[in-house]
């Protein structure tokens, strides 16, 4: 995969490393030279000097050949705005990273599905932590082509689990409401707003999406 980031802050180099380990192609826009010539001599990637939110520089990337964006300044504004720009010049996936909670309403407005909010997750880690809870990373649970998919209920309301038709190798597992976690069974019915969590295999991902677009869906 070819992956392009905005930004060459701890949290794009980190991320950087993990990618580049794993034999992806990766590409970092940054402005400071100075960043640049340092990250240079530890980082096997390539780099791009400029602003990520200005049309010019994101069209250098290559939108058609890469497969994801991230926005991981440390402006909020900057990365919603560099995001943006990025979906209208066709990348695939963009993915953006805010601090402020209060543009995460603006966010899903804006139809970014995938926007990051480092400190609550962090904090939702740390709370685990504390409680003594076996915190297992994403990565070790959710292998080969199984993914996490999630939509917003709508339509849906008052329809059972059993009644979503949805795809044999999919299934609801969870979903919350008023942001309670509860699990999921057949005859459990749904009401709006509910945030459904369904585990599917990777094939039945596109189809999930046209289902429930406009519906701020994700995937992971």
């Amino acid at each position: 995969m070819r992956i392009a980031f905005v930004g060459a802050g701890e949290f794009t180099v980190k991320t950087a490393e993990l990618l580049i380990e794993r034999g992806h192609e990766v590409i970092i826009i940054e402005q400071d030279q100075e960043r640049i010539d340092n990250l240079s001599d530890t980082l096997d990637c390539s780099f791009l000097k400029g602003d990520g939110s200005n049309p010019s520089i994101l069209r250098e990337v290559g939108p058609d050949q890469t497969d994801v964006l991230f926005c991981l300044s440390n402006s909020d504004q900057a990365n919603l705005i560099s995001s943006l720009v990025g979906r209208s010049l066709g990348f695939k996936r963009v993915i953006p990273s805010i601090q402020n909670t209060e543009f995460e309403g603006i966010c899903s407005e804006l139809d970014l599905e995938d926007t990051i909010l480092p400190s609550r997750t962090i904090s939702r880690y740390l709370a685990d932590m504390v409680e003594g809870l076996d915190v297992l990373e994403l990565s070790t649970v959710i292998k080969g082509e199984a993914r996490f998919f999630t939509f917003i209920v709508d339509k849906e309301k008052g329809k059972r689990v059993l009644d979503l038709d949805l795809p044999e190798s999919a299934k609801v597992i969870c979903f919350y409401r008023d942001s309670q976690f509860l699990l999921a069974h057949q005859d459990t019915v749904l009401s709006k707003n509910d945030e459904v969590v369904v585990l599917t295999h990777s094939e039945n991902i596109a189809d999930l999406k046209k289902r429930w677009e406009k519906k701020h869906s994700n995937s992971q």
